[in-house]
């Protein structure tokens, strides 16, 4: 069992999925409420670690629509009985999730479309946690990262020592930059960032650190 990373009243658990390790990633607050994000593959070994938390799911939160941070989106749903939440700009990737899929000739179940649209500034609470989007593209059109009490869901926006790839359709490498200055950055040095692939780590490590926001 993968025991949560403690951030004040907020935990933080980071599963990695699928053959790209893409990390799916669950928050709670105190009341043992929260939320899923980005579950990409795995259906069942995500499910196993919502339930051994205990944890009541209030919604599934994507951080952007890539094929690797939706494939367990459908089956999950289903077994947890929440809505999917997305950026409207990033349908379009979302609606290709199996054919981006079938280029890596990798197995994907194409989910139905999310109910509800997340906007830069949008609230989201599930009991006593309580965290605030905000719109970051550059590695996709429609990229939002989720911001907490010490903690940011970041997607594939910012890595330990790297930044999410530019080179992909709708990616801006320029416009990813300026974002993570004016989005991340901007947040105390001490707040978690839980990427979409590898290691944990934190805004002021990233900061002194990462050769590729010098």
């Amino acid at each position: 069992m993968i025991q949560p990373k403690q951030h004040g009243a907020v935990r933080v658990w980071s599963l990695p999925t699928g053959p790209l390790q893409e990390n799916a990633v669950l928050v709670a607050g105190a009341q043992n409420e929260g939320f899923l994000f980005d579950p990409g593959d795995d259906a069942e070994r995500i499910l196993a670690l919502v339930r051994g938390a205990g944890v009541t799911v209030r919604g599934i939160l994507l951080t952007h629509a890539h094929f690797d941070h939706i494939g367990a989106v459908q089956p999950l749903r289903e077994a947890l009985g929440v809505p999917v939440w997305l950026h409207p700009a990033d349908l379009p990737l979302y609606r290709l999730g199996a054919s981006s899929a079938a280029r890596w000739n990798l197995p994907f179940s194409q989910p139905a479309d999310p109910e509800h649209e997340l906007r830069g500034g949008q609230t989201c609470k599930a009991g006593d946690l309580t965290l605030t989007t905000r719109e970051l593209p550059g590695h996709s059109p429609g990229h939002v990262v989720f911001v907490g009490d010490g903690v940011v869901v970041a997607g594939d926006t910012l890595f330990q020592g790297g930044i999410g790839r530019t080179d992909l359709p709708g990616g801006n490498h320029r416009q990813l930059l300026a974002g993570i200055t004016r989005e991340l950055l901007s947040l105390p040095d001490e707040t978690a960032v839980y990427p979409g692939h590898g290691p944990a780590t934190t805004v002021g490590a990233e900061r002194r650190s990462n050769p590729f926001l010098r």
